[in-house]
């Protein structure tokens, strides 16, 4: 049986008292849930005083991104053994904010994941299209430019020890959100895909949905078959949404 993830992607939000007023709601309100089934993922800054809040709960913590390289005059960066020193469980790497925003490619992305994987983390692997591109109908061929960068550097085995995200990048943000199935097409074309390199593979492979899921539509996202989980945004900042999106995945 496929892994279920629910991650928050806090973004470039929180402060210190506010982020402890939202673990404290979420730490009460996912108590029940499976195991490892919910992470939040969260600013640098504050992934000490995150890991001292959840270390003895049942979520998991991690980081939105991570430098490719292990150490060396690379101002601002932060490395995988640094988030290793702080119990991270997840990277997110290649989100849409980081290579539209930030121009990271194919193969930034790429070299990201693998550093993520070498220092014994999981990646969590956004792909998607833009709205020009869904439009002009190349959104497969898109997202399988994005992962087949990944698997012609770390083999699609890696897969095995990584989560995939699908990030309409015209849903992020903007309220609108793919419809179920529309959802369910792109998560069925990813596994289907990577299933005629490993079938195994791609049978037990988590991937989430990452456009603007709400606690209003999780639980039709989430019963589709090929959708264990989202990535979560802006409703991961609202505690009662981020728990009622957590119970959506497990009903």
């Amino acid at each position: 049986m496929r892994k279920k993830l629910v991650a928050g992607n806090w973004k470039m939000h929180g402060n210190l008292a506010e982020n402890n007023d939202l673990l404290n709601a979420i730490i009460s309100g996912v108590t029940e849930l499976r195991s490892e089934s919910v992470a939040v993922c969260v600013p640098y800054p504050f992934i000490p005083s995150v890991q001292d809040k959840l270390k003895k709960t049942n979520i998991a913590w991690g980081a939105q991104n991570v430098s490719q390289y292990d150490k060396g005059a690379y101002t601002g960066e932060v490395s995988t053994t640094m988030l290793n020193d702080f119990g991270c469980s997840y990277v997110i790497v290649g989100h849409s904010e980081r290579r539209t925003l930030f121009g990271e490619d194919s193969k930034i992305v790429a070299e990201k994941y693998v550093a993520v994987q070498k220092a014994g983390l999981t990646p969590i692997l956004c792909v998607g299209e833009t709205l020009e591109q869904r439009e002009a109908g190349t959104t497969e061929q898109v997202i399988g430019e994005q992962l087949n960068a990944v698997i012609a550097l770390a083999g699609v085995d890696s897969l095995s020890k990584a989560v995939i995200a699908y990030e309409p990048v015209w849903a992020i943000g903007t309220g609108k959100t793919a419809t179920p199935q529309q959802a369910q097409d792109i998560h069925s074309f990813i596994r289907s895909g990577i299933a005629t390199q490993n079938a195994s593979v791609a049978e037990n492979l988590t991937i989430q949905y990452g456009g603007s899921v709400k606690a209003n539509n999780a639980i039709e996202l989430f019963a589709m078959p090929d959708i264990d989980g989202g990535l979560i945004g802006g409703a991961s900042l609202i505690a009662s949404d981020f728990i009622a999106i957590c119970h959506a995945m497990q009903n």
